[in-house]
């Protein structure tokens, strides 16, 4: 079976380490844990295009005090860009992080994730920031708190990686 690296990038409290919690465990904790470098967890993915083992890196939030390591990347077959849907500001690194992944690795598969799609009432985005966010990637709205889009996410990326 192949193994394929994934890598969760986006500033720090947009929801990577529940994201990866919500799918690897089918959990979801309201406690806010700060990840400190990278946290690794590991999950068989079915897809049409056959079964794979994705190590997903999990990396600490990327912002004005702190950049991803390169090294971090290395490797990577494919990666999500994650904002919150309720932080208009976590968008702004978005762009300097896929240029640091295509730098670093090339080009390979990426969706960008627009999480805590179960608190639209308080949304701070709009059709504008939805459209930006497009241009970097196909965007799946996702909730670590009721699962929503979590499992189609990490299918398509894997399915992508994968050839499909």
């Amino acid at each position: 079976m192949m193994q394929k690296k994934v890598c969760m990038l986006g500033t720090f409290s947009v929801g990577k380490t529940s994201l990866v919690s919500r799918y690897v465990r089918s959990i979801f904790s309201e406690r806010y844990l700060t990840t400190i470098g990278v946290k690794i967890d590991k999950k068989v993915v079915a897809t049409a295009r056959g079964e794979a083992t994705l190590l997903i890196w999990d990396i600490y939030g990327d912002d004005e005090f702190q950049a991803v390591r390169a090294s971090f990347l290395q490797g990577a077959s494919g990666y999500f860009l994650v904002a919150d849907g309720t932080r208009r500001s976590s968008l702004a690194r978005l762009p300097a992080l896929k240029s640091l992944m295509e730098d670093t690795v090339g080009k390979v598969p990426c969706r960008i994730l627009l999480n805590k799609v179960d608190l639209h009432a308080d949304w701070e985005l709009g059709t504008v920031e939805e459209q930006a966010l497009a241009e970097l990637g196909p965007v799946i709205k996702t909730s670590a708190k009721t699962g929503q889009g979590v499992e189609e996410a990490f299918v398509q990326l894997t399915t992508h990686m994968l050839g499909g």
